[in-house]
């Protein structure tokens, strides 16, 4: 690993490729949730080499078992005609837009510039949608898909919180561009006015980063595990039931994916949706935004994800409890197989599909 401990104004003038950036003032409050491997050769690099020698040693005090100080640092690299790059500008009203993020170190500018480069599908407009929609449009995710079929009714405002009464009987991918690009202008809404199928799913999802999951039925979510497992896309996953809650994240490259958490549908008398159950209209607030934190921290690479892990949420009680997700060895839809996967779709049996 190579690290950079220059300023933030040094490191927007030019860096080294591939390198992590934390400011010296900040090495000892963040370089373990970044430099997570101890036994990973470090080599520190700053302006001319003295910085980086006090950089190298607070290192190996923190138990870093290979760290060497680039002699003369990005100066002398520079001048015996290196590779070196600028890393991505914002323009000035995007540092103003976006400077409570900027001066985050774990984000800063190059975090930024990546948010804006970032794509994320959102699969639906509605209550879940609406909150991760907002956020991740306020933060600067470049581009936001938003997949519904639906139009906007007048019982969908008690939660969904991006259409208006001005827009009842509108589309809610729509409604759902209107309000993003007037929220933020920096960022491209595509919208996908059609019901996901094994026809259209994987084209719709290719090239996209993440997957926000606000689906509302078991079929959807099953063919949105089995197209995301075959692409490897990873899925942030919500799901609400009158006053409880739930987050997990589903990465087919790193853990457990749906068909580990709910290998079978359950009855559909056992399964209520929202409409039949009714749901308190503040909860998919709170989820879709935990939704929208979680797939930021995807894009960034920031600290601990919920992958394998389920945040169970009672808000009558208001706890938040967490439980392990494994794999389960009886599910064969798996990146590893992913050449074997065929996506179709599930007509309510949500059976997977293989050859």
């Amino acid at each position: 690993a190579v690290l950079d401990v220059r300023e933030p104004d040094e490191y927007e003038q030019g860096a080294l490729a591939d390198v992590v950036h934390i400011p010296r003032g900040h090495l000892e409050a963040q370089v373990e949730s970044r430099l997570v491997d101890k036994q990973t050769p470090v080599i520190v690099y700053c302006a001319g080499g003295v910085r980086s020698a006090f950089a190298a040693k607070t290192l190996q005090e923190l138990g870093y078992a290979s760290v060497v100080s680039m002699a003369g640092g990005f100066g002398k690299w520079k001048d015996e005609g290196r590779a070196w790059s600028t890393p991505v500008a914002l323009s000035a009203e995007q540092r103003n837009r976006y400077q409570r993020h900027i001066l985050l170190p774990e984000v800063g500018v190059a975090g930024q510039a990546k948010l804006l480069q970032s794509k994320v599908l959102l699969l639906g407009a509605g209550g879940l949608g609406s909150p991760a929609a907002l956020y991740l449009a306020a933060a600067g995710v470049g581009t936001l898909g938003i997949v519904d079929m639906d139009e906007v009714d007048a019982s969908n405002l008690q939660r969904q919180i991006l259409h208006n009464i001005d827009r009842v009987g509108e589309r809610k991918v729509d409604s759902a561009k209107k309000t993003l690009t007037m929220l933020n202008p920096d960022i491209n809404v595509v919208t996908y006015d059609t019901r996901l199928a094994a026809s259209n799913i994987v084209d719709i999802i290719s090239g996209y980063d993440v997957i926000v999951d606000g689906a509302d039925n078991f079929p959807s979510r099953y063919l949105l595990n089995d197209a995301s497992v075959k692409l490897g896309i990873p899925v942030v996953h919500g799901s609400i039931f009158r006053f409880e809650g739930m987050v997990s994240v589903f990465h087919p490259l790193r853990g457990p994916t749906y068909r580990d958490m709910v290998p079978e549908p359950p009855p559909a008398e056992m399964a209520p949706s929202c409409a039949e159950a009714g749901v308190l209209g503040v909860l998919p607030g709170i989820v879709g935004s935990i939704q929208a934190l979680e797939t930021i921290k995807l894009l960034l690479d920031l600290g601990d994800s919920l992958i394998g892990r389920i945040l169970a949420i009672d808000t009558t009680e208001m706890t938040f409890r967490t439980f392990n997700l494994r794999k389960d060895p009886a599910n064969a839809v798996t990146y590893e197989n992913r050449e074997r996967i065929q996506v179709r779709d599930l007509d309510g049996a949500c059976a997977p599909w293989m050859h």
